[in-house]
C-alpha cells in the first residue's frame, strides 16, 4: 500500500526534462495537491507548461555553458529526467552536464534528488538482473548512463535515488508502432523489459511517498513476453501491418526489480500479456 505521509505538506518538487515522461508524472504530482516546478530548454514551451500548472523555468546546461534561474533548485525534491543523446554523438558531454547539475545541487543545498537512468546499463548477458546485480554494460548509452549513477552515488551532501526504467511504453508510445511493417527483425526469441507510463508515475509516487532516498529501483512490467509475439499482437491491436521477426535468440537478459516490492511495497500494475 502506496504511503501518503510525503503529501499531507504541500512539498516543492522540481523536475529538470519535462518530456514524455516528465510532464506527466508533474501533472500527477499536482493532481496530489504538489508544488511542481518544470524546466525546460525552449521558451515556447513555458506557456505550455504553465497552462498545465507546472511553474516553468528556462534551464540550460550544455557541456560548455549553464543558464537557469536559482529559484529552480529552492525545492524538496529534484527529479532529473534526460536521457544522454548517445545517437547524435552526446557522451563525454553528458557527464560534463550532469556534474554541472550536481555541483547546482551542491550550491543550492538539494537534500534529495531522484536520477533517471535506464536498464540499458544491463548488459545482455542471457540472465536475470536485478538491482544487485553488476551491469556490465557494453553500449555507448549504458556506460554513460552509469557513469552518471556513479556522480550522484558520490553525492556527499545529498541523497540521490536512481530509477533505472525498462522501455517506455504508454499514451504516445503505442508498442504497435515499434516495428509495424518491418521485415527480418533479429532475435525474434528474446524477452522485452518494458514499463508502462502508469507505472513509471506510480513507482516514482511511491519513492516520494515513502521517502525512499538513497537506493537503486530497477522499474520494469513483471512479466517479459518474447519480442515476436508481443509486437506482433500490438501491432494487430493497433490496425497495423504485422511485423516479420527472424526465430532465433541471440543475447537477451531479464530485468527483475526485487526492491520496489520489498522497500516500496509496490507491485507493477501494468501486464503485457493481457
Amino acid at each position: 500500500m502506496e504511503s501518503t505521509t510525503a503529501f499531507q505538506h504541500k512539498n516543492t518538487i522540481s523536475i529538470l526534462g519535462c518530456g514524455w515522461y516528465g510532464l506527466a508524472l508533474a501533472k500527477a504530482l499536482i493532481n496530489d495537491g504538489m508544488r511542481v516546478k518544470g524546466s525546460t530548454t525552449s521558451p515556447g514551451k513555458m506557456e505550455t507548461m504553465d497552462d498545465e500548472g507546472i511553474e516553468p523555468y528556462l534551464v540550460i546546461f550544455t557541456d560548455a555553458t549553464e543558464n537557469y534561474d536559482a529559484r529552480f533548485f529552492d525545492c524538496d525534491i529534484l527529479l532529473i529526467a534526460i536521457p544522454p543523446k548517445t545517437h547524435s554523438g552526446e557522451g563525454v558531454d553528458f557527464i560534463h552536464k550532469i556534474e554541472k547539475i550536481i555541483n547546482a545541487i551542491k550550491r543550492h543545498d538539494v537534500k534529495k534528488v531522484i536520477f533517471i537512468s535506464s536498464t540499458g546499463v544491463y548488459a545482455d548477458l542471457n540472465n536475470e538482473v536485478d538491482e544487485n546485480t553488476d551491469p556490465q554494460p557494453n553500449t555507448e548509452a549504458g556506460r554513460v548512463l552509469f557513469a552518471a549513477e556513479n556522480l550522484f552515488r558520490q553525492g556527499a551532501t545529498f541523497k540521490t535515488t536512481i530509477i533505472r526504467f525498462g522501455g517506455l511504453i504508454g499514451p504516445g508510445r503505442n508498442p504497435g508502432r515499434f516495428f509495424a511493417g518491418k521485415k527480418n527483425i533479429p532475435n525474434g526469441n528474446a524477452p522485452v523489459n518494458l514499463i508502462h507510463l502508469d507505472d513509471c508515475i506510480g513507482l516514482t509516487k511511491a519513492i516520494i511517498g515513502h521517502h525512499a532516498f538513497g537506493y537503486l529501483f530497477n522499474g520494469c512490467a513483471s512479466d517479459h513476453p518474447v519480442k515476436s509475439a508481443f509486437y506482433t499482437q500490438a501491432a494487430a491491436d493497433a490496425g497495423l501491418e504485422k511485423p516479420e521477426f527472424i526465430d532465433e535468440l541471440k543475447e537477451w537478459k531479464i530485468v527483475k526489480s526485487v526492491n520496489a516490492a520489498t522497500i516500496l511495497d509496490y507491485q507493477f500494475k501494468y501486464a503485457l500479456v493481457q
